[in-house]
């Protein structure tokens, strides 16, 4: 029996997580082909596991060779990518009901935020807008429509534009969520510093980092990067936002 989706947005405990979650290894054990195939390999017998640590998680390589999926698309089927870097081959992540992923994070926002309306969404995601399949860019697209602020959108390299929109956003204290791919960020931060001397004010806006350096910058430690940002926005604190293809 197909665990509902209903169920997965309605958990309240820990014992409803831990029965819906074996709901779901059983159904997939038997749905999904790769899935079986991988725990005849390890001779697990799913009527065997009783609790969710013994669950075999599949490698994540196989995500990049293999179609992993427990049913056929349907008309609102879509396939997402890992953004990795130049030269990987991209995990694939084959949705059947895109549904289920917008009701998971618009839940989220709203556990995180609040109402998505009371916000203006700025994106800074060159990266991403640069190819397709992102998850990141479906979500940011949706979440830019619903917050119906005419100035909700994507910026690539406009970095003076977007200075401008931020400063103009914080004149009329308007709730803001700043978005970004991390090297994006940090670059925005050196080449446009919006905090000089203890002066600047944008107390309204929250600055969330997400994908990495991809290959841009050197990486950093997180405690390192959050207070570098922190530094260059003038804000208090660094919310971070992180996803992957194969989860």
């Amino acid at each position: 029996m197909k665990p509902g989706i209903d169920d997965l947005f309605s958990i309240e405990n820990t014992s409803q997580f831990e029965e819906l979650t074996l709901s779901v290894f059983r159904y997939q054990s038997k749905e999904c082909g790769v899935y079986a195939k991988f725990l005849s390999g390890l001779s697990v017998l799913p009527e065997k596991i009783k609790k969710i640590q013994e669950i075999p998680f599949l490698p994540i390589e196989f995500f990049k060779n293999q179609e992993i999926k427990s049913s056929e698309p349907d008309k609102k089927s879509i396939i997402f990518t890992s953004s990795g870097t130049t030269g990987m081959v991209h995990s694939k992540h084959f949705v059947s009901d895109v549904s289920v992923y917008e009701k998971s994070y618009l839940k989220g926002f709203e556990l995180a935020y609040g109402n998505i309306q009371d916000y203006c969404i700025l994106a800074l995601l060159p990266s991403y807008l640069e190819r397709d399949g992102s998850s990141l860019i479906y979500m940011m697209e949706d979440l830019i429509k619903k917050s119906n602020h005419p100035d909700s959108g994507f910026y690539l390299n406009n970095y003076d534009e977007l200075i401008a929109k931020l400063n103009s956003l914080q004149t009329h204290s308007q709730k803001t969520i700043l978005i970004g791919v991390t090297y994006a960020l940090l670059d925005l931060s050196d080449q446009f510093p919006l905090y000089k001397g203890g002066k600047g004010d944008f107390s309204n806006v929250t600055v969330m980092e997400t994908g990495g350096m991809k290959g841009k910058r050197k990486e950093m430690v997180r405690e390192e990067l959050h207070s570098t940002l922190c530094k260059g926005f003038g804000v208090d604190k660094i919310h971070s936002g992180y996803g992957m293809t194969e989860l």
